[in-house]
């Protein structure tokens, strides 16, 4: 009897000991966890307590995979819809065809729009992928591991700042005090400030609503704001839903390129496959060319977009998966300069030293 006495108290302190850690570590938790949520962007992309665009930081993503996952052989590429060559590329299966006798797997992750997915390569869960040319300004600024490895030269004419048919705003300088709706560090962000520059008025004359494209277009159609800065598909899809104007498009503003990255550990580690990836890409890409109104069907069926809209979409950009000149670092380190003086980043970037120098 003594000896389960012995027993029993020490299982108490045991269990105790247990509880009492257990209930200290829950609290540090809770503590961390608060204090980490006060410096978070809020739901909209703006910061309760700056005017810079929040930069992401490492941490983990709904989008993260396993860290060993590239040390594995496989491939993690991240995605839009609405961006056609690697959609279109992941529905072919051509990719998985030409990496497999090397002995690489290809996974693909989605994503609403550029500045998510670079943060899932800054988290370590993405090798690959393809935005517009504001998103990586914004990851370097934060530190992210990325490198630009090709580019495609989209078209100024397929992006746009639009206003509904009956809107008395006529011109850009008419903007002044208006709510204008766009995507937070995006291709479409630049083109609102170049616009806005040339018509003599500043970035803090117009009232910015940060939103996505399906928010931004059920505020522009709701009444909710008075201009909307949007891209192709999306800027055909208004124009013929709605009857939407054009006030002017980034022809003279804006080059409005898209850009391949990769992250840094990926081309380091795996240059000869990063290599066969983008002549998939380039593949892709030569078939798009030639076959619009096929992309135009491809594309509706995946964005739920009327077809005849996509091939006015198709019909007015470019493809390309073209090595990085200087003449293109130059551009793109314009952008970067123009949103350090407008206090939207918060240091100064250079490009020219996260660029594959394969490319």
């Amino acid at each position: 009897m003594r000896v389960l006495s012995v027993f029993r108290n020490f299982f108490g302190i045991f269990r105790w000991q247990r509880i009492r850690t257990f209930s200290l570590l829950f609290a540090v938790g809770l503590g961390l966890s608060l204090a980490i949520s006060a410096y978070a962007p809020s739901a909209n992309g703006s910061s309760s307590h700056s005017g810079t665009i929040p930069i992401p930081q490492t941490r983990q993503t709904s989008y993260e995979t396993s860290q060993t996952v590239a040390a594995n052989n496989v491939v993690r590429i991240g995605y839009q819809k609405a961006a056609t060559i690697l959609n279109a590329l992941k529905n072919r299966g051509e990719l998985e065809k030409a990496l497999a006798s090397s002995g690489f797997s290809v996974t693909w992750n989605e994503f609403p729009s550029g500045p998510p997915l670079l943060e899932a390569i800054n988290s370590g869960s993405v090798d690959f992928g393809y935005t517009g040319e504001s998103p990586p300004i914004f990851a370097q600024a934060a530190g992210t591991p990325l490198v630009y490895v090709a580019y495609d030269p989209w078209s100024p004419k397929a992006e746009a700042i639009l206003v509904p048919k009956n809107s008395p705003i006529k011109t850009i300088a008419d903007l002044k005090g208006k709510k204008v709706a766009f995507a937070k560090g995006s291709n479409t962000n630049y083109l609102v400030v170049k616009a806005l520059e040339k018509a003599g008025l500043q970035y803090s004359d117009i009232k910015p609503a940060f939103l996505q494209p399906a928010d931004a277009r059920a505020a522009f159609e709701g009444g909710n704001v008075d201009a909307w800065a949007i891209w192709d598909p999306y800027l055909a899809v208004a124009e013929k839903a709605t009857g939407a104007r054009i006030l002017t498009d980034a022809t003279g503003l804006a080059p409005n390129r898209g850009y391949y990255l990769a992250a840094k550990s990926f081309v380091q580690a795996h240059p000869d496959t990063l290599k066969k990836l983008l002549e998939q890409v380039r593949k892709t890409t030569d078939w798009a060319k030639k076959n619009s109104a096929e992309v135009a069907k491809f594309l509706s069926s995946e964005l739920k977009i009327d077809a005849g809209a996509l091939e006015v979409a198709e019909k007015r950009r470019d493809y390309g998966v073209l090595p990085i000149t200087n003449e293109v670092i130059a551009a793109q380190q314009k952008i970067a300069d123009t949103f350090y003086k407008i206090k939207l980043v918060p240091k100064q970037v250079s490009i020219k030293e996260i660029v594959w120098k394969s490319s």
